[in-house]
């Protein structure tokens, strides 16, 4: 479970997973916005409608979603820097909506800007809600967090992360933003994604084969064909050639990672680092990767205040392959700690990996 969920984190954040596959979209950019239609406010002031000559960001998010979750408090940090614009964090594909109003007010001050659920019919599957239909699938949006900024014309400007919405919102604020170049820049967006979708069966064959040498030929044949699709199957190469036992190849890439937007994502850099330490590998990295692995585990500890029970565990494992297996026991206890009350407490292999510690501990004494 903690190897998938190291996983689907970072490609629910970043996108890393597979190519995206193009779909119809009722709804783009310079469209009118729908309907707000939501069950109910649980924080803030309720919005009947969106109102004309007011300016409005409409974000997706869910309860059982961690990108979402790591996103809350800079979507407060834009609400306070933007009074003027009214922020509406709508719940949606929620497994349990009686799990909303508990965890947004254990957020408290750390979510500080309207809350509502969507309006899911009595009986009905979340995707049938009208906030999710006419919203994200009608946008042709899969996964969450998803941002829709609407500016005062009540039409779409802006569609993306929350994460990468700083720009165009002061932009769309200040009036300074150019919808015709965002449309056109949407549309090629589009093209590109109809082009990588023909790979998707492909990609998926190599991702099944459980040959990483196809792989990554597979990877490096799409991005020669498609070269936007260099963004989203870099990280998934990286976690390839670390399995091929291609050290070198490895560990170019994943300095370039390194440098890069991933670099600066705590779990971007708990994914680098656990592709390298991930006991199930068969080819058992060098003492170089193992340094990148420590290197991309500490900074991303620290980005959490060490606060995260997922990068402790990494952190751990990257000190014990390193040699110190001192502070991989101090290390693997304190995510065993942060674990508790979390859906990790049962997780078996982190018990593992902590006698596995204690034990070489006591043998060097």
């Amino acid at each position: 479970m903690i190897k998938s969920a190291r996983w689907t984190a970072l490609a629910l954040l970043t996108g890393l997973s597979a190519l995206p596959v193009a779909r119809a979209e009722d709804l783009g950019l310079g469209d009118p916005a729908p309907k707000l239609e939501v069950k109910e406010f649980v924080k803030g002031e309720p919005v009947k409608a969106l109102e004309p000559g007011k300016f409005h960001v409409v974000e997706f998010w869910a309860t059982w979603c961690g990108p979402c979750r790591a996103t809350i408090p800079h979507l407060t940090e834009l609400q306070k820097k933007h009074p003027e614009v009214q922020f509406i964090g709508v719940s949606v594909w929620e497994q349990d909506q009686d799990a909303v109003k508990p965890f947004v007010e254990e957020m408290g001050d750390k979510m500080d800007y309207r809350v509502a659920t969507d309006a899911v019919p009595e009986k009905g599957d979340a995707d049938d809600a009208p906030m999710a239909k006419n919203w994200m699938k009608a946008a042709g949006q899969n996964g969450i967090p998803t941002a829709f900024i609407v500016n005062k014309d009540l039409k779409v400007a802006w569609i993306g992360h929350p994460g990468e919405m700083d720009e165009p919102l002061e932009k769309i604020v200040n009036g300074s933003w150019d919808l015709n170049t965002a449309i056109a820049e949407a549309k090629k967006a589009k093209e590109e994604q109809a082009k990588m979708a023909k790979f998707q069966e492909k990609l998926q064959k190599a991702m099944q084969s459980d040959d990483p040498k196809k792989l990554v030929e597979t990877i490096d044949e799409i991005i020669k064909e498609v070269p936007a699709a260099e963004k989203n199957l870099t990280a998934m190469k990286f976690n390839a050639l670390v399995r091929t036992g291609d050290e070198d190849s490895a560990l170019a890439l994943g300095k370039t990672l390194m440098a890069g937007e991933l670099g600066e994502n705590s779990q971007g850099l708990n994914f680098l680092a656990w592709a390298i330490v991930d006991p199930e590998v068969k080819q058992k990295p060098g003492p170089k990767l193992i340094a990148l692995a420590l290197e991309a585990a500490k900074k991303g500890d620290a980005m959490e205040d060490g606060k995260s029970p997922f990068l402790a565990d990494t952190l751990a494992k990257a000190y014990f392959d390193s040699g110190d297996a001192a502070k991989a026991l101090e290390t693997q206890k304190r995510a065993i700690e942060l674990a508790k009350g979390t859906d990790l407490e049962e997780e078996t292999s982190l018990k593992d990996r902590l006698e596995q510690y204690q034990k070489a501990v006591d043998k060097k004494d």
